[in-house]
């Protein structure tokens, strides 16, 4: 080997050796870990309140329903709801407020038992429940006789909170074929 070569293989040993006692980065990714959401103001979330908001929204949406009054349910559905009804058949806010504005449906009572909330995070939430329609009929197309809805429904509603108002984006209403008493329930009247 060259003298040449050797002072260069000498002098590349030394430079790597010397940037191995060279200190380190520092890890950005642990301090990054402790600073990420330190800037983020979290929301806090009141659960009574929603709770309140999403018990008061389904009575007035079975109340409006009742009473025919689609300008209420507008307001309390969102563009993009998903119905599902009992019979399996899906709906949109469009069939359900055409549906409330020719009057297919009536009922002489729609209450609500049995009521949860739960809540999901500050713009999530949804509601389990059961109801009771008394002397309900629905009208069905190209037929003359109104089919009777009475009885009992267990079912889901979807809310998410949207420019700072609640509306349901999702329904699903499953028919009970055989219900049990429920003594220590408590109706929220719709």
């Amino acid at each position: 080997m060259s003298k040449k070569t050797l002072t260069l293989v000498v002098s590349l040993l030394t430079l790597i050796s010397f940037s191995a006692c060279q200190r380190s980065a520092a890890d950005t990714n642990r301090d990054a870990a402790r600073t990420t959401n330190a800037n983020v103001t979290k929301e806090r979330i009141d659960p009574v309140a929603i709770e309140a908001e999403i018990n008061k929204l389904e009575k007035d949406w079975a109340a409006a329903a009742q009473r025919h009054d689609a300008d209420a349910v507008r307001k309390i559905l969102a563009d993009d709801l998903v119905m599902v009804y009992p019979d399996g058949n899906t709906g949109t806010k469009a069939s359900e407020l055409s549906d409330i504005e020719s009057k297919a449906m009536t009922a002489e009572s729609w209450e609500l038992f049995d009521t949860k909330v739960t809540i999901l995070g500050p713009d999530a939430a949804f509601i389990t429940g059961r109801s009771v329609i008394k002397n309900g009929k629905q009208k069905v197309p190209n037929s003359k006789t109104p089919i009777d809805v009475s009885g009992e429904y267990r079912f889901t509603d979807v809310y998410a909170r949207r420019n700072g108002q609640w509306q349901a984006v999702a329904s699903q209403t499953t028919s009970i074929e055989n219900p049990a008493p429920s003594p220590t329930s408590s109706p929220l009247a719709k």
